[in-house]
């Protein structure tokens, strides 16, 4: 296991606001990521985790705010910049290429690194000829296979993505993150549609990846018990708005965290479950 600096901030968000018509999505948030740590995002569905993530990566702009990576104002950066920077994440809905094999899902992430623009992909193919064409594409397939046998996926790699099995299928999607050569790694979901047995075994899963890639963790997800079992900080989200932050028994003993999920119950007090949490419809993709 890596050495973690706890003083140090990887992701800085400061009054950050998005709105969609009158609708505040994501309101005047402000909260830090320690580098190293596995940070959850947590909040009833709509109320804008996804929005949020979309906000970091660069696939929405911010109304007001800003958005800090590693001290670096993020605010104006292209999606694809932000990735070169070091931020890489997984979505909700599984978004592979399903006429590709494992193999090429994985050799698409490693591309932005060899060739990060445009342009460059023309130099390499104008002055450097087909041998060190040929040459980077070996370097590509000899580290995805690497990612492959870490992410146990390497007897599948010439299997088309989208015949692997679901489970199989939210692997190969973070082993293609994970082939941007990400710092900080945004995981929006990834339980979504496991049964147990496999949501225990990804709770293991995303701490080894954390320890072995010396990553700092992002994570939405849905499943309180993975959520509280892996998480070293968890901000709480409701309509928007921050309502709560801390470590995982911290959060689970607050009321405005056990209303905003449970609402209030004058002869029972709520215990927060996974399955009051389980996402009811698609509400959360939008929002």
């Amino acid at each position: 296991m890596f050495e973690r600096a706890a003083a140090a901030t990887c992701l800085a968000i400061e009054a950050l606001t998005k709105r969609f018509g009158g609708f505040y999505a994501v309101n005047d948030l402000q909260f830090e990521v320690a580098t190293g740590d596995i940070h959850a995002l947590i909040g009833p569905n709509g109320a804008g985790k996804t929005t949020f993530f979309n906000l970091v990566t660069g696939v929405l702009p911010a109304d007001s705010g800003e958005i800090r990576f590693e001290g670096m104002p993020m605010n104006d950066a292209r999606a694809s910049k932000r990735t070169l920077k070091g931020i890489a994440r997984t979505f909700q809905n599984i978004r592979l290429f399903p006429h590709l094999t494992v193999l090429e899902t994985v050799m698409i992430g490693e591309h932005c690194r060899l060739f990060p623009s445009m342009w460059q992909s023309f130099r390499a193919a104008a002055l450097q000829l087909p041998f060190v064409e040929a040459r980077q594409e070996r370097v590509m397939r000899t580290s995805a296979l690497t990612l492959l046998e870490f992410f146990g996926l390497a007897d599948k790699r010439h299997a088309k993505a989208s015949d692997l099995p679901y489970g199989d299928q939210r692997r190969l999607e973070m082993a293609r993150a994970l082939a941007t050569q990400p710092r900080l790694l945004l995981l929006d979901e990834p339980a979504g549609g496991l049964n147990h047995e496999e949501v225990a075994d990804l709770g293991v899963f995303i701490r080894k990846l954390r320890d072995d890639f010396e990553l700092t963790v992002l994570l939405v997800e849905h499943h309180m018990n993975l959520v509280m079992s892996i998480s070293d900080h968890v901000n709480v989200l409701s309509f928007g708005r921050k309502i709560a932050d801390g470590t995982p028994a911290v959060v689970q003993a607050d009321q405005a965290v056990i209303e905003a999920y449970l609402g209030v119950d004058d002869e029972h007090e709520p215990e927060l479950t996974d399955d009051p949490v389980k996402p009811t419809d698609s509400s959360e993709g939008r929002a």
